[in-house]
């Protein structure tokens, strides 16, 4: 049987694993590594690495299962042509997008902070989107990978909650997908940040979608 339930809040969320898919968002060295783009913001990435042991257990659950894998990048062009100027100035930071660092040019495709995190780094036929902006619908073609694939539910990891994570799940969530964020594959560099995040997806009955774990997700997977 392909059906499953997971336990979560607000309620059980029942899926299929045919019309499923796992949703890691920006687990890249730039936000996740020292030396990289969140570092240079005055950030402790070592934060965001306890999101990556969780989130390679329920990778590997769904390898196994078949179930669909969708990678994505936040980044640029090297040209920089599809990167607002307002947000390359934002918070005044000493060294922008698209500045030298210690992994390449800060948050640019193709250089070694822009790629996904060894622990996590994708295999032949998984799905990568690199994307421009916070959500991984904005200027992207997800939703037609999604829907070309009957994808109906996404169960969500990555980072940051209340950023990416959190405007992807809205993205998602108006374009009729159901999403299940797990609480321990999700990481934000500020603890209440993290809390009001997840607070704001499961809230009036589950606005945006479920929030659940790793634990009860493996259990769903691998009934």
């Amino acid at each position: 049987m392909a059906s499953r339930v997971i336990s979560a809040d607000p309620y059980e969320l029942e899926f299929d694993l045919k019309t499923a898919a796992l949703l890691i968002i920006d687990m890249q060295r730039d936000f996740v590594e020292p030396g990289g783009f969140g570092e240079s913001l005055g950030n402790d990435v070592s934060i965001l690495r306890k999101a990556i042991a969780p989130t390679k257990l329920v990778l590997e659950a769904c390898r196994k299962l078949g179930v669909m894998v969708v990678h994505t990048r936040e980044g640029h062009r090297p040209d920089l042509t599809d990167c607002p100027p307002s947000k390359m100035a934002r918070g005044r930071p000493k060294r922008k997008i698209g500045d030298d660092g210690a992994m390449g040019r800060l948050l640019v495709r193709g250089a070694k902070g822009h790629d996904i995190v060894p622990e996590l780094y994708p295999v032949s036929g998984e799905v990568v989107i690199d994307k421009p902006g916070k959500g991984a619908f904005y200027a992207t073609d997800l939703e037609l990978i999604l829907r070309n694939a009957n994808i109906k539910t996404l169960i969500v990891c990555g980072v940051t909650t209340e950023v990416c994570v959190n405007t992807s799940v809205r993205e998602a969530n108006d374009r009729g997908f159901n999403c299940v964020v797990l609480e321990d594959c999700v990481g934000s560099y500020f603890p209440e940040f993290q809390s009001a995040g997840l607070a704001m997806i499961k809230a009036q009955g589950g606005i945006f979608g479920w929030v659940s774990n790793s634990k009860n997700a493996l259990q769903a997977l691998t009934k």
